[in-house]
């Protein structure tokens, strides 16, 4: 039988896709937290939102299973893990409150403190071997003398991460009317925000020599092609997945010698961190990865502050 809750949590989700415009995978994740939070308590009701029923939830969370990580669980949820529930119940008391609806105020609900988010960066020339990898000789024969239409592929999503610090989803969604004769582009991003990014000389001559070699005339940039013993020109599938781009950049890691982890989204931290290290401003920086927050863009600056080495370079004691 349904409930007040029930009933209220359902407008809710329909409000954040409709009104809100929110991706259906948020809306799924909003979902999964409020249902589990009603599910621990019990409540039916609004006016059972309390204080204590939320400090109860809170330890039940503190001390329930982390994520398996290699089939192994950690030891308890991550403080990050637990916010996303508290932020989806926050949200869900704000949108009562707008609607009139006595509730308890969402602003009773504080957060869990985090530690600094650290960031795995690359160096430079581990950089530079993972732009050079899909056109190099695994077997370190230098350069390949006709690479295949999948090596330049691979070459030209790479050159597109750094270019431009899309998210992963962002570089899926490409489709190959790029117009390489401007030196930028604009890209639907989160929360349906439009954002400007901007092209490379190197990616767009990575991008041409791609597609001057596609033979097909599907509209995603990036696609999936059969891996033949002959010129990779077949297509198996149409557009690459989100798995597909992250198995891509692992390889070629993996091909490099790196021994790190290197993901996309370690490309689009390399991107940020290059464009602060060579002096842009953190607003600038906000804008290009389109970040909502600056407070999410400045979790970079602690290792690209360039004017404190050089200070520290000019005043600190050698003695």
């Amino acid at each position: 039988m349904s409930t007040e809750a029930d009933r209220l949590k359902r407008e809710f989700l329909e409000y954040m896709e409709i009104e809100k415009g929110s991706s259906l995978k948020t809306v799924r994740n909003y979902e999964q937290y409020l249902t589990r939070f009603f599910d621990f308590t019990k409540i039916s009701d609004i006016s059972g939102i309390t204080d204590d029923r939320i400090r109860e939830f809170r330890l039940y969370l503190n001390r329930s299973e982390g994520a398996s990580v290699r089939g192994q669980a950690s030891s308890t949820m991550k403080k990050n893990t637990q916010n996303y529930y508290l932020i989806a119940l926050r949200r869900f008391l704000k949108y009562l409150m707008k609607r009139g609806i006595t509730a308890l105020s969402p602003d009773r609900i504080e957060l869990a403190k985090v530690g600094q988010r650290q960031l795995d960066l690359m160096s430079s020339s581990e950089l530079d071997k993972l732009l050079a990898a899909p056109l190099s000789d695994p077997k370190g024969g230098g350069k390949l003398p006709d690479p295949s239409v999948s090596n330049l592929r691979d070459k030209a999503l790479l050159e597109l991460f750094f270019s431009t610090g899309l998210r992963l989803a962002e570089l899926c969604s490409l489709n190959r009317d790029l117009d390489l004769s401007k030196d930028e582009f604009s890209i639907r991003g989160k929360g349906e925000k439009v954002r400007v990014v901007f092209l490379s000389d190197s990616a767009k001559d990575a991008i041409r020599e791609y597609l001057k070699k596609r033979t097909d005339m599907d509209e995603p940039m990036f696609v999936q092609f059969s891996r033949n013993k002959v010129q990779s020109t077949t297509r198996d599938s149409s557009r690459l997945t989100p798995r597909s781009i992250e198995r891509i950049v692992k390889q070629y890691a993996i091909q490099s010698g790196i021994s790190r982890k290197v993901t996309p989204h370690i490309l689009r931290h390399s991107f940020a961190t290059d464009l602060l290290e060579n002096g842009a401003d953190i607003r600038s920086v906000q804008v290009m990865l389109g970040h909502a927050n600056i407070q999410t863009t400045q979790i970079y600056t602690h290792v690209t502050d360039k004017q404190l080495r050089e200070i520290h370079k000019k005043f600190h004691s050698k003695k």
